[in-house]
């Protein structure tokens, strides 16, 4: 079994907000499957699906970003998810609007919600989907900036890198991280 975790903040007040990008591919992700997410359990919004024949469980964890680490450990002890098995999506501020990067494991970057996930799991060895939403601007609070909503422009590329996002996770599952890392990080590597 897989656990694919989306990052984000709960409520209305966050709703489409550059941090939520990790939920905006959760969604994206449950649509293309045909999966409800609207299970409450392990402090989330969960959902089951089937990838390629793989189990999967999708989380929303509505602990607030900077604890997402309290969900996603509580979803894997329950259904015994080793670190490896565990994707989870988010934003990136280093990263073009849209842009994709896809990584095996890694450090937290500065990400509040990757640290919190580190913490609690005790290792940084899972692999992400990182989602660009851009640079913020010069002299800009960093958390009014992940937490401002996106332009209609970038709105229209967020989706549209949701729905790339979405195809390779499906790829990750199906046929495996290093050649989703191939097809999406040089793709958009090469559109530069």
């Amino acid at each position: 079994m897989i656990l694919i975790a989306g990052l984000g903040n709960p409520g209305k007040e966050y709703e489409n907000t550059r941090h939520n990008a990790g939920f905006l591919v959760l969604d994206t992700l449950a649509q293309k499957l045909g999966a409800d997410l609207s299970e409450r359990k392990h402090r989330a919004l969960c959902g089951k699906a089937v990838i390629g024949g793989q189990k999967v469980i999708l989380l929303k964890p509505q602990t607030y970003m900077n604890s997402s680490g309290e969900s996603i450990r509580a979803a894997a002890d329950y259904y015994k998810v080793p670190p490896e098995d565990i994707l989870v999506v988010y934003d990136d501020i280093s990263l073009a609007p849209g842009q994709l990067r896809i990584r095996a494991k890694g450090s937290a970057g500065g990400h509040n919600g990757i640290k919190s996930i580190i913490a609690h799991l005790g290792t940084q060895e899972f692999p992400r989907v990182k989602v660009g939403i851009g640079e913020k601007p010069p002299r800009m609070d960093l958390a009014d900036y992940v937490l401002g909503h996106f332009s209609s422009g970038e709105k229209k590329i967020m989706e549209e890198a949701a729905k790339e996002a979405a195809d390779a996770i499906c790829e990750i599952v199906n046929v495996g991280i290093e050649q989703a890392m191939n097809d999406h990080n040089r793709r958009k590597e090469e559109q530069k």
